[in-house]
């Protein structure tokens, strides 16, 4: 985990208070429904993929494949069957620490080992952000994993501060590792069932399942396999509309339409992060 360890640690070399002067739901309405792409896993879909409407962050199945049957949770604040009943602290240490109000540990795909990075004013954030959206009543399916959980993703989480905002690679590291999880989808799978960090960072070669098929997560490091022939300009517009600069489309569960909402700024600052990553081949 040696690359992780340095990806968070350089997200945050960059201390600041925040860039404006938000109040903490415009920012936590802005990062759920951009770059944290929070619905891109909590909210219910049609058999054709698109979100159901009324549904928000309510839960669903969110992949089946031989380690595990995962359903993301109703994030919603229903007492009964969302998180209306959990303390802004616990809502926090389920984000940061993935572990339930009862100790139970949450799963993947939910990538808390990055989420771990997440600061303390984005988190609580996120929480004012889940308390303003109406309670949806749903109740969803425990998970099913066959394999082993850690008993922990590690110590509690203390102090996370801020990173100034700007295109800066500091700021691009932090919106593509604790915010918007790019590496956790991109970069394969190593030995022990976790994302290779150490050795694949951004590689590429992750399988999805879903309504359109199976979809293999692009390499983003750059390489020639990888970014590398594409220019910023087309990284941003891949990365937004989901279409290639040839014009073909690219498939899910990447959040095209919530990073379509992203500041073109934090959208540089994600590629200009992408292009400082060890080139590596995608993963045969």
């Amino acid at each position: 985990m040696k690359s992780l360890h340095i990806l968070l640690a350089g997200a945050v070399a960059c201390l600041a208070g925040p860039a404006s002067a938000e109040t903490l739901l415009e920012r936590g309405t802005y990062l759920a429904n951009g770059p944290a792409a929070c619905g891109n896993c909590h909210t219910p879909i049609t058999p054709d993929g698109r979100p159901i409407q009324g549904q928000e962050l309510a839960g669903r199945l969110i992949e089946d494949n031989p380690a595990f049957t995962a359903y993301a949770g109703n994030i919603t604040p229903d007492e009964e069957t969302g998180i209306g009943s959990w303390t802004d602290e616990q809502i926090i240490t389920a984000i940061r620490e993935g572990k339930r109000p009862d100790g139970s540990i949450i799963g993947p795909p939910m990538p808390i080992g990055l989420y771990r990075g997440i600061s303390d004013t984005d988190a609580k954030a996120l929480v004012a952000y889940l308390r303003s959206i109406p309670p949806v009543r749903n109740e969803v399916p425990e998970s099913t994993y066959r394999i082993p959980l850690p008993p922990s993703y590690g110590p509690p989480v203390g102090n996370v501060p801020d990173v100034a905002e700007g295109v800066t690679v500091e700021y691009g590291g932090y919106l593509a590792g604790p915010i918007a999880h790019c590496l956790e989808c991109h970069t394969p799978m190593g030995d022990k069932g976790h994302p290779d960090f150490e050795n694949q960072l951004g590689a590429g070669g992750f399988q999805f399942h879903g309504p359109w098929g199976t979809s293999v997560s692009s390499n983003l490091t750059p390489h020639e396999d990888g970014i590398a022939e594409y220019t910023d300009e087309e990284m941003v517009a891949m990365i937004t509309t989901g279409t290639r600069p040839d014009g073909t489309p690219m498939y899910p569960p990447m959040g095209y339409g919530y990073y379509a909402n992203m500041k073109p700024g934090d959208v540089q600052a994600i590629v200009k992060y992408l292009r400082t990553l060890p080139p590596k081949p995608d993963p045969q």
